[in-house]
């Protein structure tokens, strides 16, 4: 998955009950398989030496950088550059509880003069470098973006509103509920640029393909015209008017929304113009569940910049 900065099929199958706040570990883990998903993207498969991982659907492990030899010297410069420690990152697990191994999905970051301040450097090197039977350390597994321990009681209907790599935590968070059989039903609202974009597209088809009274799945797509024979794909981005359309009471829906949002950088580089930052995605999507009168606590968001 994209580098986030935090401001954040066995039927009847014991289902985990969500726990206290896990406590944060270190933990080397070994790839076991390399499996590209679109030109730019992969997931990365991973042994934890036979341990039973215990964490929820949705979170995430952390990366240092300077672990990894071929990274040494950027880490250093970045270093010099920035007056302060290049921090780890966060990759959400493509895996959820229910499953066996443990899986990240990666999106190789590019540099843009003008949008982005420095080159990405981990993004790049784990999904363009390396091979089975690399290992590293992460740590984790912990972050926010999780289902409410009452879930079931607060609502029936989740939607998910996703772009690009934000797919990866709903992902998981989608795979548990329906294949742990939970009583809700779920409406994934998934933007890209282009049909050869869409992270997991067979994935999500096949999940929508094997419970279609569980599961609604909209494609949005904005910078080509589709169409495809029993999918429901847009033309353009996500924005209120199909939020609206499948917010049908914005006092009982649980909203789970994950994609590009604003960085430090976006609100600096714009504040040095003298403009306000341009919303992205994240922000477009919030104001508009705001608009439309989705309760604060009732909406879940993950921003990478």
């Amino acid at each position: 998955m994209a580098e986030p900065e935090f401001t954040a099929p066995v039927p009847d199958i014991p289902i985990p009950r969500v726990k206290a706040r896990t406590k944060i570990r270190e933990m080397e883990l070994v790839i076991t398989d390399v499996i590209w998903e679109t030109a730019d993207t992969v997931t990365l498969n991973l042994f934890a030496n036979g341990e039973r991982m215990d964490y929820q659907a949705g979170q995430f492990i952390t990366i240092r950088p300077q672990q990894f030899p071929a990274l040494e010297s950027l880490c250093s410069y970045f270093e010099d550059m920035k007056g302060k420690k290049e921090p780890g990152r966060a990759y959400s697990l493509t895996s959820a509880p229910h499953e066996k191994q443990l899986a990240i999905t990666v999106k190789a970051e590019t540099y843009v003069k003008g949008q982005t301040k420095y080159p990405p450097l981990l993004s790049p090197f784990l999904t363009y470098s390396v091979r089975p039977g690399m290992s590293f350390v992460a740590t984790g597994i912990g972050g926010p973006y999780v289902l409410p321990s009452d879930v079931e009681t607060r609502s029936d209907h989740i939607v998910h509103v996703c772009a690009g790599s934000g797919i990866v935590p709903n992902y998981a968070l989608l795979k548990f509920c329906l294949e742990t059989r939970m009583n809700l039903r779920h409406t994934l609202i998934y933007g890209n640029k282009t049909w050869d974009d869409i992270i997991f597209r067979h994935q999500i088809h096949e999940l929508a393909e094997r419970f279609p009274d569980k599961f609604r799945l909209i494609h949005s797509i904005s910078r080509e015209k589709r169409s495809a024979p029993g999918l429901d794909i847009r033309q353009g981005r996500v924005g209120e008017e199909l939020l609206r359309e499948v917010i049908e009471d914005p006092n009982a829906v649980e909203v789970f929304s994950c994609g590009p949002g604003l960085s430090n950088w976006d609100r600096q580089a714009a504040r040095e113009r003298g403009e306000e930052p341009q919303p992205r995605f994240l922000e477009t999507v919030l104001a508009g569940l705001k608009n439309i009168g989705v309760p604060p606590e009732r909406e879940h968001h993950e921003s990478y910049g």
